[in-house]
């Protein structure tokens, strides 16, 4: 309860609109006395066991979770489970771990978003939006673009957006590697995302049974692959001894 007698909802925000929308003026609610420490970390509870959640909302769950648990660990009143916790050398995070279920290094990834830009973490949410009009960007590489700087993540987002395109994984690690060298400038991420990625190299495939009468049942991929090569070049140094007899 606030100072003026109010109460403050920390939880069931959503089925509370529903009620209204339907008319309802009554909602069953428990009325607990909690300190501002206690309320955020009740909410945030709730928020994290919801089914869809992204992952920005995630990110700032867990963040506020490990805020107010450390400040908690902080107080004289060691009296809380999360307090008792700290006094046998628990982290926080390992604390958010357990009641979650997600591992540290995924808790600590997902915190790692809030240092985003908010037109990117947008494309991070899109990673499971999946709304085609907009870029998405996986988890693997926004966690390594959250280390480099606001300035530099802004020419990112303009290089994105011009293109059409996002960094892979690897081309963010590049890019954090160089901001941490303080050289990553709007020409190096200029080429970085110029590289051609794995997945955009054209594939060229044919069917093993189009060439099973050329190449024994145990042949490897890799002596057909090889063999097929060097057919190739030999029948182009032919072309060109005819074309130059031709003349």
């Amino acid at each position: 309860m606030q100072d003026d007698g109010q109460y403050e909802l920390i939880s069931g925000h959503r089925r509370k609109m529903a009620s209204e929308i339907v008319g309802f003026t009554e909602l069953p609610c428990i009325v607990r006395q909690l300190s501002d420490l206690d309320a955020v970390i009740a909410m945030v509870d709730g928020n994290i066991q919801r089914e869809n959640i992204l992952p920005s909302e995630k990110a700032k769950s867990y963040k506020m979770r490990l805020d107010a648990m450390n400040r908690q660990g902080k107080r004289t009143d060691l009296t809380s489970v999360d307090s008792q916790q700290r006094l046998k050398g628990v982290t926080s995070r390992q604390q958010l771990s357990e009641k979650t279920g997600d591992s540290q290094d995924k808790i600590r990834n997902y915190v790692r978003l809030n240092e985003l830009i908010p037109q990117i973490l947008e494309m991070v949410d899109n990673s499971v939006i999946r709304d085609k009009g907009m870029l998405q960007v996986a988890m693997r590489p926004a966690v390594e673009l959250s280390y480099i700087p606001v300035k530099q993540q802004k020419v990112l987002l303009d290089e994105m957006l011009a293109n059409d395109n996002t960094p892979s994984h690897d081309q963010a690690i590049k890019m954090r590697k160089f901001a941490e060298e303080n050289k990553l400038d709007e020409n190096v991420i200029q080429s970085i995302m110029q590289e051609t990625k794995p997945n955009q190299v054209e594939q060229f495939k044919i069917p093993r049974e189009r060439l099973s009468k050329y190449f024994s049942p145990d042949a490897t991929t890799q002596f057909i692959e090889e063999t097929i090569v060097r057919a190739l070049e030999t029948l182009r140094q032919r072309e060109r001894t005819r074309s130059r007899d031709a003349r």
